[in-house]
């Protein structure tokens, strides 16, 4: 009897300790390689990072697109590594358009060394345009009939053309990326309102980046403005830099006073000179305007030449991969009986460095 009370005091002790590590493993979990969901891992973090950096700010200015001033750093003009294309206009002496040439009837010289074309075409690629819309205060009485030029440039558009819109007055704003159904950008335009500064160079640089989105090889910003930049981070210099390192064509139309009645400030004043040399140095074409009625005629014009270019390529005789600018001159050979004509191409591109 006392060796059976024994046996069961034996046994109730051992079975005491065991509830008593139960209880304790209960009270304090052990270590596991899993994560409790207080301590998230390093994909959670990231996740959880994302996230946060997703969420808008409170700031209300911070769906409007604000220009920083990073260094210059815009893709080279180069299509590929051996070959050079530019796309060249030709107008009479009345402006119009000149079709019909011939491979034979032009020369391209690179830093003044005669080049052989190796490629031409006059065919109506698809293109992708930036609209680069002014919507500042000085613009009030003209925005009505600039809308009415960028409705009438889209309504010319081919079906695989693209085209985004950024309207600028104390900073520039993209309103619209790339899309190929122009209505979308009517839409939003019919809301532009004028009012607010002139911030045409942060606009522009805008324009040349957004750029890098496009899906066409062939691109250009039309820019519509009464011109002059009295509100920009960008000086005209670096947005002549970022022009040449892009192989954007730069259209202005220019809506200026007439010289009787303008009273404007030393930057407005520069606006058609700004303007014009932006145009230049891309190969594209600036348009003064002084009567606004004439806009949608203009911004027509500008299509119909957007399409009817000389498109011509070279591998460039100089292969040294310098890296350095290099000017390109176009000239023609026209036949004979037409008068003289003009060349719109752009100045040069930047070579190669590896």
């Amino acid at each position: 009897m006392k060796a059976l009370s024994k046996r069961r005091v034996s046994q109730l002790w051992v079975l005491s300790l065991a509830l008593g590590g139960m209880l304790a493993a209960s009270a304090f979990p052990q270590a596991t390689d899993k994560p409790s969901a207080q301590q998230p891992t390093a994909d959670t973090q990231q996740t959880t990072d994302k996230q946060s950096s997703q969420q808008p700010p409170s700031d209300p200015d911070s769906s409007r697109i604000t220009v920083r001033k990073p260094d210059i750093h815009m893709a080279p003009f180069l299509v590929d590594v051996n070959m050079v294309v530019v796309n060249v206009t030709v107008t009479d002496p009345f402006d119009r358009i000149v079709t019909g040439l011939e491979q034979s009837n032009f020369q391209v010289f690179d830093e003044k060394v005669a080049q052989k074309i190796e490629s031409f075409s006059t065919e109506d690629a698809p293109i992708s345009v930036g609209l680069i819309f002014d919507s500042s205060g000085s613009m009030s009485d003209k925005i009505q009939k600039s809308k009415e030029a960028a409705l009438q440039f889209f309504k010319t558009s081919n079906p695989q053309d693209e085209f985004m819109l950024i309207n600028f007055s104390d900073r520039p704003n993209l309103i619209t990326g790339f899309t190929s159904k122009f209505e979308n950008i009517q839409d939003r335009l019919l809301f532009v309102k004028a009012g607010g500064r002139t911030a045409l160079l942060d606009a522009i640089y805008l324009g040349l980046s957004e750029m890098k989105k496009a899906t066409t090889n062939r691109r250009a910003l039309l820019v519509i403005s009464d011109g002059g930049d009295n509100h920009s981070r960008y000086t005209e210099n670096d947005i002549k830099r970022a022009v040449r390192e892009s192989d954007v064509q730069i259209y202005a139309v220019g809506i200026f006073e007439p010289l009787s009645s303008r009273n404007r400030t030393p930057e407005e004043a520069g606006g058609p000179s700004l303007l014009a040399d932006l145009a230049e140095v891309s190969g594209g074409r600036m348009f003064s305007v002084e009567d606004a009625n004439e806009l949608p005629d203009i911004a027509e014009k500008i299509s119909i030449e957007l399409r009817n270019q000389y498109v011509i390529g070279y591998r460039p005789s100089n292969l040294v991969r310098d890296g350095r600018w290099r000017r390109i001159k176009v000239k023609l050979d026209p036949p004979r009986g037409l008068p003289p004509l003009q060349v719109y191409a752009r100045t040069g591109y930047y070579a190669p460095t590896q």
